[in-house]
């Protein structure tokens, strides 16, 4: 296990959520959605980062999804700090994994304090515990990051990540916003590690086909339920149904039509109706699909068979 003791930079903390739409947000959690019938998982949330009217512990969130039949999600943080907290709260909980990484938009930041290759090598030593179950999340983001050097940290982290993902038989979980080709090119050059997931899929029916050709996977968020977001259900049209998982990004990306509304993992019931729904299929056979996907890639939750299933891969 990492060493998870509490110094200032290490203990376990919450963020507060930014309200982007400030006093037009309604901050009350929604009410809880019809459970489902076969269990599922959310494959990326982020529980350090309060939001809503009062927020909730890691345990009031996964008791309120526990009753809607999701039984587990990936908790995944961002830089150091969250990343502690991320494997402290799975070590706490264990209907939740670990992800750990340095996101593509504190790259910079850390390189240009000197501190990329020090921040990197903590994330190796996070990405050891039984309770990591993916490097992430990590890639590029040409949205709210620019300039030469800012770009160039972006890629040296990215590509760290890759590396620490590898050595250490992880799935990585990717952030790409406004970044396909580069993150495409940038797969293909390094290698790939097996179980690589475009976290909050933001491409279209293009990058779709090339992640199934590639055997990616593609996790979707609430916004694939947004009006302006026919990119989103194009790609999900031409994606393997055995490389499609479903995510929160909680507090974000809530669904409609709880647009504005506080997210959290209890919410991911709505999510994968929608996604059923304009897929045709029946919604109890495509939460099975959902959740074999997860606990393929991921492996199990529960703390004992997930020593054994570690001991097994590792041979």
């Amino acid at each position: 296990m990492a060493d998870l003791s509490t110094t200032d930079s290490q203990h376990p903390r919450k963020r507060e959520a930014k309200a982007e739409n400030g006093a037009r947000r309604d901050l009350k959690y929604p009410d809880l959605p019809e459970p489902l019938a076969v269990p599922c998982y959310d494959n990326h949330t982020h529980l350090e980062i309060e939001d809503g009217e009062t927020g909730l512990e890691i345990g009031e969130h996964m008791d309120l999804a526990e009753q809607v039949n999701i039984l587990g999600a990936i908790t995944v943080g961002g830089d150091v700090a969250s990343s502690r907290w991320q494997v402290w709260a799975a070590n706490e909980d264990a209907r939740l994994l670990a992800a750990v990484a340095i996101h593509p938009n504190e790259a910079p930041h850390v390189a240009a304090a000197g501190n990329l290759d020090a921040h990197l090598a903590q994330i190796a030593e996070l990405a050891q515990d039984a309770r990591v179950a993916a490097v992430g999340e990590t890639g590029l983001d040409f949205f709210r990051t620019s300039g030469d050097e800012a770009i160039a940290a972006q890629y040296e982290s990215f590509e760290a990540h890759i590396a620490i993902a590898k050595a250490c038989g992880l799935p990585m979980q990717i952030h790409d916003r406004d970044a396909h080709d580069a993150v495409v090119e940038t797969l293909r050059r390094v290698g790939a590690p097996a179980g690589t997931v475009f976290h909050c899929f933001s491409g279209d029916a293009e990058l779709a086909r090339i992640a199934a050709a590639e055997g990616w996977y593609c996790s979707f968020a609430g916004n694939v339920t947004f009006k302006n977001a026919q990119n989103l259900r194009d790609a999900l049209e031409v994606l393997p149904p055995e490389l499609v998982l479903v995510e929160t990004d909680a507090p974000f990306l809530t669904p409609v039509p709880l647009r504005g509304r506080p997210n959290a993992p209890y919410v991911i019931p709505n999510t994968i109706r929608f996604m059923a729904d304009h897929l045709g299929v029946e919604v109890d056979e495509f939460a099975t699909r959902v959740a074999e996907n997860t606990l393929g890639l991921y492996g199990p939750f529960d703390p004992t068979e997930r020593t054994a299933w570690l001991e097994a891969r590792r041979g």
